[in-house]
């Protein structure tokens, strides 16, 4: 029987990928929804939003990849239980984020912020400089984009600290975990970026209770899922100097509304959801590689554990 991998999600992306497997999988059938020849021959999918009864809809379905670096997108318990999924991990989601997040701790390190505040009311004030060792960085999430970003700051100088649910060992970098560890974590942290996946745990967990845990007027990078931040008590944070600058590149709703008090604060800097993008040709290289694993019956890079939900 023909193999088929369907692809549904940017169909100008899903060219190059087209292009890619053409090159490198002519064996395999690419097709780009809604072209889905015959649905028996569909063994792989990569979707960003896959389409609804989908055991249904192709009944030799091997494998399910998401099209972006998160699954927070699909809902989990309405696919077919045995389906395996499979998060986008490339190179080119890696660098991005990296080449982000480095920018935002830098910036609020030098005080990028305050100088332009005091650039638009016409102030010529020098503030004093501070090594990078005597900033104290903190992630939150210790995944394979969590890991490399603090490489890059630890290489960099800074005082690097990360948290995850589970222990995780990293040169250069003190490591917590677990709710004991989250309190002794924010309290070491002048610059807080958020990198965890979106789950039912972590929906809300940047909220005024883990605010008061950081030294007062820490800054906060948010680069996870806009779910995972409390409005209010990021405003309300602001207002009573708790927190100083907030660099937001995710939000809920996105994109925001047109009076959201976000757009104009003085102390935030938004930009739209875009600190790090799959790069079509290697995202595809990337899924292939992995359907050589599966074939193989090697472990996947990115397979989803579904009881974490990432």
């Amino acid at each position: 029987m023909p193999t088929t991998f369907l692809y549904k999600s940017d169909p100008v992306r899903g060219r190059q990928w087209a292009e890619v497997f053409r090159r490198r999988a002519p064996d395999i059938d690419f097709r780009i929804w809604p072209d889905i020849g015959d649905p028996a021959h569909v063994r792989f999918l990569a979707a960003w939003e896959p389409p609804q009864d989908l055991g249904a809809l192709f009944p030799n379905l091997e494998l399910l990849f998401s099209s972006g670096a998160g699954v927070d997108q699909f809902d989990l318990a309405a696919l077919p239980a045995a389906l395996p999924v499979v998060r986008m991990v490339e190179p080119g989601i890696v660098r991005g984020m990296v080449e982000y997040v480095t920018h935002a701790v830098l910036g609020l390190h030098r005080d990028m912020p305050q100088y332009r505040r005091q650039q638009h009311e016409g102030q010529w004030r020098p503030l004093p400089v501070r090594p990078a060792g005597e900033r104290r960085v903190g992630v939150l999430g210790l995944g394979s984009l969590g890991q490399a970003v603090l490489a890059q700051l630890v290489c960099l100088g800074f005082d690097c600290a990360g948290w995850s649910r589970s222990l995780h060992s990293m040169e250069g970098v003190q490591c917590h975990a677990g709710e004991e560890g989250l309190e002794p974590f924010l309290a070491r942290t002048d610059i807080l970026v958020c990198l965890l996946p979106l789950t039912e745990s972590t929906r809300g967990f940047l909220d005024a209770r883990l605010f008061s845990m950081l030294p007062g007027g820490a800054s906060l990078v948010h680069v996870g899922r806009g779910p995972q931040l409390v409005n209010a008590d990021l405003l309300d944070a602001l207002a009573d100097g708790q927190i100083g600058d907030a660099v937001l590149d995710v939000t809920e709703p996105e994109p925001l509304p047109p009076a959201h008090a976000f757009w104009r604060h003085p102390r935030i800097q938004l930009t739209p959801h875009i600190a790090s993008m799959t790069q079509p040709l290697s995202a595809a290289q990337a899924v292939l590689d992995n359907l050589r694993r599966f074939e193989a019956g090697h472990p996947m890079i990115g397979l989803v554990d579904r009881a974490r939900g990432y």
